[in-house]
């Protein structure tokens, strides 16, 4: 049987350059889940119903809660926390940084 023990980290457990980081990766794991849901032919609604694929949290990462925003914070926190443990380094790419950002919004408008 699956029994999982993912380390209990939590936003206020990494180092604090890396927060702005969380939230940025956070909103993409949900923009994640939500375009799945949405491929699979779930919509918002108000309240959830799995017969009707509705879901309240099926909108912007910006217009959640902060309980809500939570679930994600949590996976991304996971997530930085396993590349730190793996030794990976996370920081900045310099004028790169903003390179990439215009090439990836570039291709998106494509």
């Amino acid at each position: 049987m699956y029994d999982p023990h993912p380390a209990a980290v939590g936003p206020g457990d990494l180092p604090a350059e890396l927060r702005p980081l969380l939230e940025r990766i956070a909103e993409q794991v949900h923009d994640t889940w939500a375009a799945g849901r949405m491929a699979e032919g779930w919509h918002y609604a108000p309240e959830h119903s799995a017969a009707l694929r509705t879901h309240p949290c099926l909108r912007p990462y910006a217009e959640l809660s902060d309980r809500e925003k939570e679930y994600d914070r949590r996976t991304a926190a996971q997530t930085i926390r396993c590349l730190l443990d793996m030794g990976f380094e996370i920081r900045p790419a310099g004028g790169r940084q903003k390179e990439a950002r215009d090439r990836v919004a570039s291709d998106q408008a494509l």
